[in-house]
């Protein structure tokens, strides 16, 4: 069973079958779809579902803190089901591809002091851009 999958029944989310697909889509390393390469994938394991429902099912993963949506460049949004674990992401600015990465470091201690203008940083988001290896 997959990471999200755990969790989701961790939770106590309620398991239907099309909601159980979106889940098993989204299970992976590096997984950053958009809702409708997840309706496509889904509709494969289970030709019935609707896009509706795929976007609802995102739309809650999302409100639970379980998925990321994750927004570059104005293309559309992909989800991260990585919520769990703090990462940056490496975005190509040709084709879009995204792939979680692990700095070292802390990019909340590596903002000055003067630079805080009096804000209590909580958190940090990094994106990394450049060219793929097929695009470069």
């Amino acid at each position: 069973m997959s990471d999200l999958l755990e969790r989701l029944r961790g939770r106590g989310w309620r398991m239907t079958s099309q909601r159980r697909v979106v889940a098993e889509v989204l299970d992976g390393d590096h997984v950053h779809l958009t809702a409708d390469e997840v309706h496509a994938r889904a509709v494969q394991r289970l030709p019935e579902i609707s896009r509706a429902t795929v976007y609802n099912a995102l739309g809650e993963l999302v409100s639970l803190g379980e998925v990321v949506e994750v927004s570059t460049d104005g293309r559309a949004k992909r989800y991260d089901p990585n919520a769990h674990h703090p990462h940056a992401h490496l975005v190509c600015s040709n084709c879009g591809l995204i792939r979680d990465v692990h700095p070292t470091g802390n990019p909340l201690a590596d903002l000055p002091e003067g630079e805080r203008f009096g804000f209590t940083v909580s958190e940090a988001e990094v994106t990394y851009r450049g060219l793929c290896p097929d695009c470069g």
